[in-house]
């Protein structure tokens, strides 16, 4: 063999393994993106398990409500609510308890299963973005635009370009 079919060769087989390596170390990751543009705001890797929750204060009752989610392949699976007043957009015929004054509703079977959260950040509600613990200013984030958070699988590639 050549010099020059043996460099076409080291090539070949480099990209081969470079596009095996990118597929099969795939991860998920929470994309917060516009939904008018696509523009993404903020990703961050998680894992399946991984907690993601909203935090922000109801619009009528202007009371701290707090939604949480699991990170389920592809899906956000609600798995808990708690809110301090009952109001519009709240669960009022489902069983709840009390801890310190406040209502939490905390079901045996997930709420929703959802895959993707569509989400109007608020100056007034303080939206935040809680992802396994760490909180992000969303109204800042976002400049208080419209956005969608899903879930995507990244591959290595995608994740160096």
């Amino acid at each position: 063999m050549s010099g020059r079919w043996w460099l076409v060769a080291v090539l070949v087989a480099a990209v081969l393994g470079a596009g095996l390596v990118g597929t099969l170390s795939a991860e998920s990751v929470l994309v917060v993106e516009d939904i008018e543009t696509g523009e993404q705001y903020h990703s961050e890797p998680v894992e399946n398990g991984s907690t993601v929750a909203l935090e922000y204060t109801h619009s009528v009752e202007k009371s701290r409500v707090y939604d949480a989610y699991r990170v389920d392949g592809e899906t956000l699976v609600n798995t808990r609510m708690e809110f301090e007043s009952y109001g519009w957009g709240l669960p009022a015929r489902v069983n709840v308890t009390t801890v310190n004054g406040t209502f939490v509703y905390a079901p045996d079977e997930p709420i929703a299963e959802l895959e993707s959260l569509s989400v109007s950040p608020g100056r007034i509600a303080d939206h935040t973005l809680i992802i396994d613990g760490t909180r992000h200013d969303l109204v800042a984030l976002t400049d208080a635009r419209d956005v969608r958070i899903h879930i995507e699988h990244r591959s290595l590639i995608e994740r160096i370009l």
